[in-house]
């Protein structure tokens, strides 16, 4: 009796799958639709640690904004949620499939339609990789600043979903500063259009604003319009090494107090410069407890630099050293550039974290985080864009230790809620998705939970959207 059960359901299970694809097939290419459970499975989840992903029963690759309206129009009919996807390197469980969904993946709808000098708009498909938009534009004597560290493969549509950020925030801001419009499919099919292409523009509700960050909760962005800067010079880079973290963040006050605006302005403690060294054996001095890089892309930045070192070494720098050229620049760079790789390499696996911190308490934060890990025996090692406060504590441990995966995990906690008594934030760029459910909550409050629910009643009032992110 229970098997002929279980087997009822397989086959109930299989009828509405067939259902689905068959209603999906009607509006579609059949190259655009994948069914094969190994091909799908490889689609149920992003980059994230401890984050559950589903089963999808389909995955749709669409290359046109009419195709996705489709997928929409049936999903609605059919009531099947929906989960849209970009190059799936995010680090929170966001596109993580659920069970029976549609994977909405847009990473076919690549291209860039239109770079406008004058103007200085781009405006291009959500599936553009993010350095094949910075290079295209580059060409042309233009600058699209926000540079995740998955530059090289994370997509558009990613970075808009998740208000993404990168090394140069502290001078460019985030995402969110440079979308001035979007194209949106609505849960229903509808097309709708935001913003503007204008470089003013304040007519109504900010809903351009609103959907950036909003994980794919609220509508499927097919097309968005970028502002864009006049590509600044090659930047320069100074390394300044530091006996404590507290010196080093001292630093960091000392630079933003004194009015200046560095292009890049990153902190590794001592424990990522001993994973970089043993990775790459780069000669970095092992009594080294935090590495401070700065970097101007002024038109002086040879003097920008002698500044900020001079701010270096009073804050108790014990070296400082500036590069003379942009090739010794990158090298420099390089250090950073393999922080989270180096930091992988440690135990094998990681936990990434994303709080960000008041550049005042940035001391605290760092020692803060060094507790823990003493408390919860991990090895922790923290990157952090410094100039912006966001702090990268990177959990590494045995995923196959039991025990030690329950530490990080509660570390993890530990460490939100560390950012939040410091008055901080629990992501800075990286969104919530699944990891960070609960801890959405706790920074919003009940209150702003339920105006976020409303809002996305209006959006999505059947709740097929990316479903079980957020909130």
């Amino acid at each position: 009796m229970i098997m002929s059960r279980i087997e009822a359901r397989r086959d109930e299970d299989t009828a509405v799958t067939g259902t689905l694809v068959d209603r999906l097939l009607s509006g579609l290419p059949a190259e655009t639709v994948l069914v094969d459970t190994d091909v799908t499975a490889s689609y149920a989840h992003d980059m994230a640690s401890f984050c559950p992903a589903g089963t999808p029963a389909v995955v749709v690759l669409p290359r046109t904004v009419e195709q996705v309206q489709h997928v929409m129009r049936v999903a609605t009919e059919l009531r099947v949620p929906v989960v849209p996807q970009g190059a799936r390197t995010g680090l929170s469980g966001g596109a993580n499939a659920s069970d029976g969904c549609i994977v909405l993946s847009l990473t076919k709808m690549d291209r860039i339609l239109e770079i406008n000098p004058v103007d200085r708009i781009a405006v291009v498909e959500p599936g553009v990789v993010n350095a094949t938009l910075s290079r295209a534009v580059n060409e042309l004597g233009l600058y699209y600043p926000p540079d995740p560290s998955s530059w090289e493969m994370c997509t558009i549509g990613g970075n808009i979903g998740t208000a993404s950020g990168g090394l140069c925030c502290v001078k460019y801001g985030v995402t969110a500063e440079y979308v001035l419009g979007l194209d949106v499919v609505l849960a229903d099919g509808r097309l709708m259009s935001t913003g503007r292409r204008t470089a003013k523009g304040v007519a109504g509700y900010d809903l351009t604003r609103l959907f950036v960050g909003s994980e794919g909760s609220l509508g499927i962005v097919v097309r968005a319009t970028l502002a864009l800067k006049p590509q600044p010079p090659e930047q320069l880079v100074l390394a300044a090494e530091f006996a404590s973290g507290a010196a080093a963040c001292d630093a960091v006050c000392r630079i933003m107090e004194g009015g200046h605006v560095p292009s890049l302005l990153e902190l590794m403690d001592r424990t990522t410069v001993r994973a970089v060294n043993d990775l790459a054996h780069m000669g970095l001095p092992e009594s080294t407890e935090a590495l401070l890089l700065a970097a101007f892309d002024t038109t002086d930045p040879a003097a920008d630099l002698a500044a900020l070192g001079a701010l270096c070494e009073a804050a108790g720098a014990t070296q400082v050293v500036p590069a003379e050229d942009f090739a010794e620049s990158e090298l420099l760079l390089q250090a950073r550039r393999l922080s989270l790789t180096a930091l992988e390499a440690v135990k094998g696996t990681t936990m990434i974290d994303d709080v960000c911190v008041p550049r005042s308490r940035l001391a605290e934060m760092l020692e803060g985080t060094e507790r823990i890990a003493e408390k919860y025996r991990l090895t922790i090692g923290v990157v952090a864009h410094a100039g912006d406060g966001n702090t990268h504590p990177t959990v590494c441990f045995d995923a196959s230790d039991a025990d030690e995966s329950r530490r990080a995990r509660e570390s993890f906690d530990e460490i939100m809620a560390l950012g939040l008594e410091l008055g901080g934030t629990i992501t800075g760029e990286h969104g919530v998705g699944v990891l960070k459910k609960e801890w959405l909550a706790r920074e919003i409050g009940p209150v702003g939970v339920e105006m976020q629910r409303a809002v996305k009643g209006v959006f999505d009032p059947l709740g097929i959207l990316n479903p079980g992110k957020l909130f």
